[in-house]
């Protein structure tokens, strides 16, 4: 299978005007008829290539005059034609099959709804066309359908006429006066509950705004409606950026291989991004749906009005995307938090994909199957960049920056670097350097040295990047280290040079920088995490009880509090006799006892380092060690701070439910007490707690609570876990996402006998191998999740995987890639766990129909 490469870039040889979509929706088949006006851009050009996969020719027409079948090529993924005028109109009518279209890319039928799904290249399956990002039309859509089964007939733009057909079926036309690649084309036919809305736009435009959910969830859509008016207000406040349509609608799902997709004026959402009440969705749900509408919605402008010129460009829509819907959630809620959110993402995710065979930078060198490279490098790592960006221009210089992109290429396909240079060229700054995060992968490590001497103060910063599976060669960055400097009392020191919190701008591989103080302070380093690096310092116990309740960044408190965590983690792992220091419980209860402290930020902090990040950080350890090592951790907080867990528990375990920041706060605190509560349960038999865990499921008001509660129960085991998982299936049976929580609370259960339970549970009635929603709650969460159970010695955990994966190939190649990650990142396991995994994946590579998705990221895992 052959790789594309970001250098071998050239630009279309045809453009196109207009395109005119007639889609006919028929009980066995589909017809569609395209009409595109073509102009040559490219003098030299011989021939128009065509996309198109999986489809029937009925007819081909040339300026209106048809072509016979020896007039063009036709292969299993294109439509060649030759000797074309230079400018024409092809029209070219086709029959698909989105009945049995089981892939969810292209035009598929899931639940009794027609739906589409195009990015990156879905597009290919409906209709033949360019489907590349850099070729922009005006589209204008016709959908015929009965309209007694499908009364809503939607796509992009705004509807510009309904008409009867004489056969009794309806004819709805959309039109989206803004040009666009054809990734952004939508449909979707169903028969819906509909919630209406309207915004105001800060023009005074009223738009309106359509939520279409699955009939009898109307209730469940108020908070993503709610959510839409809010992204509207924000970006017009902190942007200065304005919806341009006439109307904007949300359609929800419950096939969908993404969470949600921008497709413009017409977003398709996954059901689980957009449905929530108090009964059936955490607050976390609550969160990640004001998030991920937010996140499509800032598309319209940083994605669709402004697109990318090529698919390795993605993170010029995506890692901007990305940090505007992570600053619209540190706006609305807790900064801090937020940001623990987002760093974990990076320790757990980003990292171990940076050290794994699927290493690339954010703007990657080359792809095989582009659906692989939606990737949390190329979002989150691609947001950190924004913010380093962000960071070094300043608020306003970063808004400056925006307007330039803005007034330079709206309407346009352009690139990273396009990006970089409106900001640069706004801001009259030197971002050369900087520029090359986009092109080297890897994860740079910053070590430090920290000197005081005669009243000079010396920190040292040396980076280095390791080489990853796609570059050997790596180069200094420009890294901003975000720091603070505070004496022996814990007060901020005003009389340094520079400031008492400020950035080091380390741009060469080894950088000292020295400053006057009258005596020793401590500085805390890589403040706010500043830049997407492994920090190496060795901070000691008491800079740590000095700076961890001194600390005026929120976010900084977890982030050293993680550090006095992982220093004696890695003791631990490395002698198993070690003895955990009294200064972490000590530290903790001083952080309980302190009214000052942040719930929310206290429940992070009660949340010990993950196995995954542990790795990260354990050269050379085996994944046995480190999971012995952060068990032993949680049992320590878990008996040592037991009377501390039980009074907070009290304190914050709250009464009626509030959806509101102070009360999701509270949630977040009393659950993260109830689930150490839990450990300390399970090895002490303790009565009391037991009871404890379950009057909270019996009693909760709220999912939130109810499922922690579940959670906390699955710690326990036994009949206590048994009870409650029978009684939320028989309350909450055939409610498909509420049943996700259920099915992945029981995946992630550390016990022996997973494997046969898991089995059991592909034969529940609620279990779906064809929806991606039901194989990640239950298939993912264990592989993910359950790292005792899934790292299993025997290699049954891998096993496992490799046959779900052989499964998932031929039903959703897509879903397949994304689950087969836990087994291609083996860098860090021992030889024997090693050597089963490559069985696994050399199974895997003799497939007879392996798709490209699972291809591209076996071969390449193989090479390691």
């Amino acid at each position: 299978m052959q790789a594309k490469y970001l250098k071998d870039y050239q630009a279309p040889d045809y453009l196109v005007d207009t395109i005119e979509l007639t889609v006919e929706l028929l009980a066995e088949k589909t017809l569609v008829e395209s009409k595109v006006h073509y102009k040559k851009a490219n003098p030299t050009a011989t021939c128009l290539i065509l996309n198109g996969e999986q489809q029937k020719v009925l007819s081909v027409l040339l300026d209106g005059r048809a072509l016979a079948a020896s007039d063009y090529l036709l292969t299993d993924e294109a439509m060649q034609l030759d000797n074309l005028p230079d400018s024409f109109e092809l029209t070219i009518k086709t029959e698909i099959d989105p009945v049995n279209n089981t892939s969810l890319e292209g035009l598929y039928l899931s639940a009794g709804a027609y739906c589409t799904q195009c990015e990156a290249e879905g597009f290919r399956k409906i209709t033949y066309y360019q489907d590349r990002p850099d070729v922009l039309a005006v589209f204008t859509t016709h959908i015929i359908a009965d309209q007694s089964e499908f009364p809503y007939l939607l796509s992009n733009g705004n509807k510009v006429a309904e008409q009867q057909l004489s056969d009794g079926r309806t004819q709805v036309t959309w039109q989206d006066p803004f040009p666009k690649p054809c990734y952004l084309f939508a449909l979707v036919a169903g028969d819906f509950d509909c919630l209406a809305d309207t915004y105001t736009t800060k023009s005074g435009r009223e738009v309106k705004l359509e939520l279409f959910v699955d009939k009898g969830n109307l209730k469940r859509a108020a908070h993503a409606m709610s959510s839409l008016k809010t992204s509207m207000q924000w970006d017009e406040q902190r942007f200065g950026l304005e919806y341009d349509l006439d109307v904007y609608m949300i359609v929800a799902v419950d096939f969908f291989n993404m969470g949600a997709m921008e497709n413009k004026g017409l977003n398709v959402f996954n059901s689980k991004c957009v449905l929530a009440d108090q009964d059936s969705a955490t607050d976390a749900d609550y969160l990640s749906i004001e998030s991920i509408v937010g996140h499509e919605y800032f598309h319209n402008w940083t994605g669709n009005r402004v697109t990318c010129r090529d698919w390795f460009q993605l993170s010029l829509k995506e890692g901007l995307t990305v940090f505007r819907d992570q600053e619209f959630s540190m706006d609305l809620g807790s900064r801090a938090v937020n940001r623990i959110h987002q760093v974990k993402v990076m320790r757990e995710h980003q990292f171990a994909e940076d050290a794994g065979p699927m290493s690339h930078p954010i703007r990657p060198e080359s792809v095989i199957e582009m659906n692989n490279f939606y990737t949390v490098t190329v979002y989150d790592k691609g947001a950190e960049v924004i913010r380093m960006m962000h960071s070094i221009v300043g608020e306003q210089g970063f808004q400056a920056g925006m307007k330039l992109y803005f007034q330079r290429h709206d309407g346009q396909a352009v690139t990273c670097d396009d990006f970089v240079a409106a900001m640069q060229d706004a801001n009259n700054a030197d971002l050369s350097l900087f520029k090359r995060w986009y092109s080297q992968s890897g994860t740079p490590e910053v070590k430090a040295d920290i000197r005081y001497s005669n009243g000079t103060l010396s920190v040292t910063l040396a980076q280095h990047t390791p080489s990853t599976a796609d570059q050997q060669e790596k180069l200094p960055l420009h890294i901003p280290v975000n720091v603070a400097f505070f004496d022996a009392q814990g007060q901020l020191l005003t009389d340094i040079a520079g400031g008492a919190e400020q950035v080091l701008h380390l741009t060469q591989a080894q950088q000292t920088f020295e400053f006057a103080v009258a005596s020793q302070p401590y500085v805390s380093l890589l403040r706010d995490f500043s830049a997407p690096v492994k920090l190496s310092y060795n901070y000691s116990d008491e800079a740590l009880s000095c700076l961890i309740p001194a600390e005026t960044s929120q976010y900084t408190k977890w982030e050293l509090m993680q550090a006095l965590y992982n220093k004696h983690l890695l003791a631990k792992i490395t002698n198993q006799n070690y003895q955990f220091p009294t200064v972490i419980g000590d530290t903790i209860k001083a952080l309980m006892a302190d009214d000052q402290t942040d719930k929310a930020l206290l429940a992070e902090i009660l949340s010990v380092p993950s196995v995954n990040s542990l790795l990260e950080i354990a050269s050379g350890a085996t994944i046995d060690a480190v999971i012995d090592a952060q068990k032993a951790l949680k049992n320590m907080l878990a008996s040592t701070l037991q009377a501390e867990l039980q009074s907070c528990y009290q304190q914050n375990h709250i009464g009626k439910y509030q959806y509101s920041q102070n009360a999701i706060a509270q949630r977040s605190l009393a659950n993260a007490c109830l689930g150490l509560l839990a450990v300390n349960a399970k090895s002490t038999k303790n009565i009391t707690l037991v009871e404890l865990v379950n009057q909270q499921y019996q009693t909760a008001d709220n999912m939130t609570d109810k499922l922690a509660a579940m959670s906390a129960a699955s710690i326990i085991g036994g009949e206590l876990f048994a009870g409650i998982i029978q009684h939320f299936d028989q309350q909450w049976r055939g409610d498909a996402l509420v049943m996700d929580k259920w099915f992945a609370v029981q995946a992630r259960q550390d016990v022996d006998d997973i494997l046969d339970k898991i089995e059991q549970l592909q034969s529940h009635p609620d279990f779906n191998w064809n929806n991606p929603n039901r194989v990640r709650a239950l298939i993912g969460q264990f592989a993910m999740f359950n790292p005792v159970q899934f790292h299993h010695s025997s290699g049954r955990g891998y096993r496992f995987l490799a046959q779900v994966i052989q499964k998932m190939n031929a039903i959703n190649p897509q879903v397949a890639a994304r689950m087969i990650t836990p087994l291609i990142q083996f860098s860090k396991l021992d030889d024997a766990r090693i050597q089963i995994i490559r069985e696994e994946l050399a199974k895997l590579a003799e497939l007879p129909k392996l798709s490209k998705d699972l291809f591209e990221k076996i071969s390449k895992a193989l090479q390691q």
